[in-house]
């Protein structure tokens, strides 16, 4: 989640506003719904290479956070290699260089290059770091919810959220392939506008616009992210069926260690429409978000 303040506050006092991308129409899972950037870590992502290539955080203080034994830091590249590809925005700098895609032509010319071969395969990310002595930012990158897909989805994801500060004088871009639009917007709307049908948002996207709506700015969300990133738990939600269908229920729910691992032949015949339809019911306004990271927001 990259986060940043409006430069007109709403009616309420609120600026904070966090980068959505469009899915692609064709893809398997929810095709078109608005989602965080981001994607799977890759194995070149980790490893003594990627370390030399990070300032602000090593791969044991990386992999505390995650409760893993090593390998850590990999996530955190992985964000801003993700970054980069799907919206266009690179969290480095050059020592003692100027502010990196803060509006030299030439240098946006030749980085958004770089992203369309790193995109393609043919450029490796850590490459280009070492080639244009980037330093990764991954200290200002903070670890914010890990969420399971429920069992019995007939595809499941391990998904680490994380926020950060969106890079001054970068614009967003997204990269039209996995990715086909690209929004600046207030998690409230967002919110808002998945209640009145105008866009889609799906359960985890849902809870985490939920957890930072309650921030008025991005300097308050991260503060509190910062300290609430060495307690993040692992939330695995689990899918009951009631009068209405199926719902989702969190652990600490009522009914929560109880509710049976469906079974494949239980699955519901269009999954997609099945995701839909739990997400609209987490989304109801006069429901109480959940608290955000580091207690109320002040």
């Amino acid at each position: 989640m990259l986060v940043r303040d409006a430069s007109e506050p709403a009616a309420d006092g609120s600026a904070l506003e966090v980068l959505m991308v469009r899915r692609n129409l064709n893809s398997d899972f929810v095709g078109g719904a608005y989602v965080f950037p981001g994607g799977a870590v890759d194995p070149a992502d980790g490893g003594a290479e990627a370390e030399a290539a990070c300032v602000g955080r090593s791969d044991a203080e990386a992999s505390a956070l995650l409760g893993i034994e090593a390998g850590g830091l990999a996530y955190w590249v992985a964000v801003l290699r993700e970054t980069f590809e799907e919206a266009g925005l690179l969290l480095a700098e050059r020592q003692g260089g100027p502010a990196l895609l803060a509006g030299d032509r030439e240098e946006e010319a030749r980085f958004a290059r770089e992203r369309s071969a790193v995109n393609a395969g043919t450029r490796r990310f850590l490459d280009l770091c070492r080639d244009e002595q980037l330093l990764l930012m991954v200290g200002d990158v903070h670890y914010f919810a890990h969420w399971i897909t429920p069992q019995g989805a007939p595809r499941r994801y391990d998904t680490r959220f994380f926020v950060a500060a969106a890079p001054p004088g970068q614009i967003a871009a997204h990269d039209a392939g996995e990715t086909i639009a690209d929004t600046w917007i207030s998690p409230r709307d967002a919110l808002a506008g998945h209640r009145a049908g105008t866009i889609e948002i799906i359960f985890p996207t849902i809870r985490n616009l939920q957890a930072i709506s309650r921030f008025a700015t991005s300097g308050q969300l991260l503060a509190a992210a910062a300290e609430a990133s060495r307690s993040v738990p692992t939330i695995e939600p689990r899918v009951v069926a009631d009068g209405n269908g199926v719902r989702i229920v969190l652990p600490g729910d009522e009914g929560y260690d109880a509710a049976p691992v469906p079974a494949a032949s239980s699955r519901p015949e269009n999954f997609n429409e099945a995701v839909r339809a739990i997400s609209m019911r987490a989304n109801q306004e006069g429901l109480d978000p959940p608290p955000p990271p580091g207690g109320p927001a002040h």
